[in-house]
């Protein structure tokens, strides 16, 4: 990562064409945020080379592939050679799906594929139309990351690159399952060979830069690297919200010893912990009212405070940020923070349109020709990057910025380290410093540990050999990540009763280990490039030492996890909770409205339920909407514990994509109670008869509104399918259109707010039930803009996150 990938596949293209090996043309496909790096780095060391940047709006794209046939056309005259006017083609994974009919039609020499992390599905769209659609003989895939879960998403790489040598998946994990499943019981030595065996087959494929290797032979001098893990206390403010959520939870923290809690509720869990440890203001109700800027916004988060004495010492040094957060409302809070300290930056997340992103890179990127360190000598650059880590953890050069700091980690460790190679890559100038912000005894401290032990199987199969390195066969041992962290919560001392005030003294005390953390990069080790240390304030202020390797853990980290001592730290929880319980906050709860108003409208709504379902009862009606969810998650939580994968095939048949599991066929409908004919309606009305006979029912009791959801189980009363074993099918139908038949109105577009409160519905039954949502590609039109679609996509992405579900959108599949 950062070690000159692109450069080489740039001299890669040069050679070829030069010695007339390979006259092209070649694809070159990368993220959008990349393109403007790569036709940079050809301008400059490949001038040669014809490239064309084949990005854009849909007329922009329409103007070239005309011009590039008119070409064609007039040279085609003169020889029978196919001859394009460019050598390389640069685009983007979208694209390439966008136009596949288009670009399929060239027959490329030589495919580059940028951040081939992409294609660790091999379910994906992208996947199948590259190695179905397009002729590339020839592949090369760039990546710093070739393994980041499990041995599934190697294959996956390998396999698109050499279908021929690496066959299918379960004959591959069948060679190695003893590597692939190292939970298993197995001879820790036919594990240890099966990983050499392993190294050696991928190492015939791989070509590995490492900046060891690098520095080594004297081909790179890359200024050191230190790495810093500040451990931040929970303020008073904080820890009343975080006791609130688990007193909330404990149900369910009693449930799980016994297996009986669901998963999906133990994860939403989690992520209310993790916000709680950013920022208690991610809850809405905690923040004074009325809302006003000032120090309160800071002194809430004892991460916020830390973050504020760094920045403070990094800005008068001259020193420039990149500043990572995974909950995009995080960076809004950090956003008002940088506004109150008046600290200049940019900002970088999902929802930043192409131009902006390169125009924000360009600005924080302009820096001094001298390379100088000296913020004041640009004064049109910005002290801060701000980035999701999603969002800026690939492709990008900044190292502009010589300080990393990650105010929130990601669940994939390796996510974290590909945003950190932002700055710590070819081309930097100074020293790095990179500060890891974790909130010391909370769920944030278990899952940093768990992270350190997820990069051991990237060590095991593409790492440096090492014999005397030592194994840790325990790696994967548990029985997965949210079981550790619901264990780990043990850690958390429930019994303290002393809050944590900041006042004058100690923020001073704060500003003094700011300063030793920041000079730690200037010490000069001998032998050392890259040095990690962990810092616990508390300690720290108390005059002892910083500890190198990560090894002062603020509790004694047991892989293991006694079951018997959380049952006890739940008990003991237990205790203080009836002890203190007029102390913990009720979250959300900022105003009370008037006890006699609300009763008056509640006993109203209430009259006038009771009456409607009285009368559907006494005709026989039951109705399938789908009621609001009991508990909506924040919005703003975008994490690693869902996805959003797109298919081919027919949604109506999800067997195909995930056998024997629990499935819900998610549809659009209109408000007119009219089933239509063709397309899904056709294939939902030949899946089950009662499907049309639903929804035409729901029209005549009035029970068909626009955001309503209706989720009807299509398989239950069938005796031999359940004799069969076939998992449990829903359909749900989400009313996001009105149309009246009587009038000659056109049916509207998709009500996207509408079709946002049915998402949330479907998604917090897919949660409830643990099942996976299939589904048409909806709000995609030829010749549209494809905004709606992208708008909906976002949403897709958005509750897949929340509530730890998978979504898969379905393309159909076209003949030949």
């Amino acid at each position: 990562m950062g070690l000159g990938k692109t450069l080489q596949a740039i001299c890669l293209m040069s050679y070829l064409k030069v010695q007339q090996m390979s006259p092209g043309p070649f694809l070159v496909l990368c993220p959008l945020s990349v393109t403007d790096g790569w036709v940079s780095e050809m301008d400059r060391f490949a001038p040669k080379l014809r490239v064309l940047r084949y990005v854009g709006d849909k007329e922009h794209r329409r103007s070239l592939r005309r011009t590039i046939h008119e070409q064609v056309k007039e040279q085609s005259s003169q020889t029978d050679v196919l001859l394009l006017p460019f050598d390389v083609l640069l685009t983007t994974y979208d694209i390439a799906l966008m136009d596949q009919d288009f670009l399929s039609q060239i027959p490329w020499h030589y495919a580059v594929i940028d951040e081939a992390q992409r294609l660790k599905n091999a379910s994906s769209v992208l996947y199948n139309v590259l190695k179905d659609r397009f002729l590339i003989p020839r592949r090369l895939l760039m990546t710093g990351t070739p393994i980041q879960n499990n041995l599934s998403e190697l294959w996956a790489l390998m396999h698109f690159c050499m279908p021929s040598v690496f066959g299918r998946l379960d004959q591959f994990l069948s060679a190695f399952k003893e590597a692939a499943d190292p939970s298993s019981d197995h001879v820790p030595s036919k594990v240890k060979e099966q990983y050499k065996s392993l190294k050696s087959i991928v190492g015939t494929f791989m070509l590995r830069r490492t900046k060891s290797k690098l520095i080594e032979c004297g081909n790179l001098v890359l200024p050191p690297l230190t790495e810093i893990t500040v451990m931040a206390p929970l303020v008073s403010l904080q820890k009343k919200v975080y006791m609130s959520i688990l007193r909330r939870e404990l149900p369910k923290l009693l449930a799980f010893s016994s297996g009986a809690s669901n998963y999906q509720s133990l994860q939403n869990m989690v992520i209310q912990l993790r916000k709680a440890c950013s920022h208690p203001y991610l809850f809405p109700g905690i923040e004074p009212e009325p809302y006003e800027e000032g120090e309160h916004l800071v002194k809430a988060s004892g991460k916020l405070i830390i973050l504020d004495q760094l920045l403070q010492k990094l800005h008068d040094s001259g020193h420039r940020v990149l500043l990572f957060a995974q909950m995009t409302h995080t960076l809004d809070i950090l956003q008002d923070f940088l506004e109150l300290r008046r600290y200049s930056y940019e900002r970088l997340d999902g929802s930043i349109r192409a131009e902006e992103r390169f125009a924000a890179i360009r600005s924080f990127s302009r820096q001094s020709a001298e390379g100088s360190l000296n913020f004041q000598a640009d004064k049109n650059g910005a002290f801060v990057f701000m980035i999701s880590t999603r969002a800026g953890g690939v492709g990008l050069n900044l190292v502009a910025a010589d300080t990393v700091i990650f105010y929130e980690q990601d669940w994939n460790p390796q996510v974290d380290k590909q945003a950190l190679q932002r700055a710590h890559r070819i081309g930097q100038m100074n020293s790095v410093l990179s500060i890891n912000l974790v909130t010391e005894r909370t769920v944030e401290e278990v899952i940093m540990r768990r992270a350190e032990r997820k990069l051991q199987l990237s060590h095991n199969v593409v790492g440096e050999d090492d014999e005397n390195q030592e194994s840790n066969e325990s790696v994967g041992v548990e029985a997965g990540d949210l079981q550790s962290v619901i264990f780990g919560l043990g850690i958390f001392d429930t019994t303290e009763t002393s809050n944590e005030n900041f006042g004058e003294e100690k923020i001073s005390e704060l500003n003094s280990m700011a300063e030793k953390v920041i000079a730690v990069r200037h010490e000069q080790v001998a032998g050392k490039d890259e040095r990690k240390f962990e810092v616990n304030p508390t300690d720290m202020l108390n005059g002892c030492p910083l500890s190198r390797g990560g090894n002062s853990a603020s509790f004694s980290f047991d892989s293991g996890f006694d079951e018997a001592s959380y049952l006890s730290w739940v008990e003991k929880f237990k205790e203080a909770s009836q002890t203190n319980g007029d102390q913990i906050m009720d979250l959300g709860r900022r105003r009370e409205l008037d006890e006699d108003r609300r009763a008056k409208v509640e006993a109203a709504k209430k009259k006038a339920e009771d009456k409607k379902l009285l009368k559907w009862e006494a005709l026989g009606y039951r109705s399938l909407s789908v009621k609001d969810p009991v508990s909506p998650l924040d919005d703003g939580t975008m994490l690693d514990m869902g996805s959003v994968q797109f298919v081919y095939g027919d949604c109506t048949n999800p067997s195909q994509v995930c056998p024997s599991e629990p499935t819900i066929i998610f549809s659009c409908v209109d408000d007119s109670g009219n089933w239509g004919h063709g397309g899904m309606f056709d294939a939902l009305a030949k899946l089950s008869a009662s499907i049309p006979e639903a929804y035409n029912r729901a029209s005549e009791f009035k029970d068909l509104h626009l955001g309503d959801l209706h989720l009807m189980r299509v398989n239950e009363d069938s005796d031999k399918q359940n004799k069969e074993g076939n998992s449990p099918q829903w359909v749900a139908l989400a009313v996001v259109q009105s149309y009246n038949p009587r009038r000659k109105v056109p049916r509207s577009n998709i009500s996207i707010p509408d079709l946002e409160v049915c998402l949330s519905k479907a998604s917090f039954s897919a949660a409830e039930n643990s099942t996976s949502i299939h589904m048409p590609r909806i709000g995609y039109q030829v010749g549209s803009d494809r905004s709606e679609w992208y708008t909906i996509e976002r949403l897709l992405q958005k509750y897949a996150s929340i509530y730890g579900i998978k979504i898969f959108v379905y393309y159909y599949r076209r003949s030949s």
